[in-house]
């Protein structure tokens, strides 16, 4: 008896739920209630929210850049001066070693063979770059890859159909 009771209790709330969801108000704007926001402007929020995640991303992204190359910038000329106060050392190195050796042998003598030493170490460093530089791969891996890439996309000749029959000939501009 209660079922029967409750059955016909919500008989009439869903006869009203009916009408008011088949009425022309609710189809022309969904009424919400006071709390809860609609769904376009949610997707409007949203938006205005990712935009400018996306737009906060990109200045931290430059501000670590520029700080970085800030620090890359100092150590690079940290590393410029430091090489520039080698060779200067070297220099007066090698006039330590030719004086030296200016005490044994003439002045002349001295200067040259340190200078011969010079250009045989320089002589060394050339061969062994190019012999570095002639061991290079060559980018043979990617080579071969867009290769096969392209045999992918493009099959070879036997594969392909005929884009015409024998007995049809391509159509010109003018329609002959």
């Amino acid at each position: 008896m209660s079922n029967i009771i409750s059955a016909t209790l919500a008989y009439p709330r869903v006869k009203q739920h009916r009408r008011r969801a088949c009425s022309f108000d609710s189809l022309a704007m969904p009424q919400t209630p006071a709390g809860e926001e609609s769904v376009g402007s949610l997707v409007a929020q949203a938006r205005s929210h990712i935009s400018a995640l996306i737009r906060s991303e990109i200045e931290l992204a430059k501000a670590e850049f520029r700080f970085d190359a800030k620090r890359v910038g100092t150590a690079v000329g940290m590393f410029a001066a430091a090489a520039f106060m080698a060779h200067l050392c070297l220099i007066l190195a090698s006039f330590t070693i030719a004086y030296a050796l200016a005490q044994v042998m003439p002045h002349w003598l001295a200067f040259l063979s340190v200078t011969v030493t010079y250009l045989v170490v320089a002589g060394l460093a050339v061969l062994f770059g190019v012999r570095r530089l002639k061991g290079l791969a060559g980018m043979k891996r990617t080579t071969r890859s867009i290769k096969g890439l392209k045999e992918i996309a493009i099959p070879d000749e036997q594969e392909r159909e005929p884009a015409l029959a024998p007995d049809r000939e391509p159509v010109t501009r003018d329609g002959t």
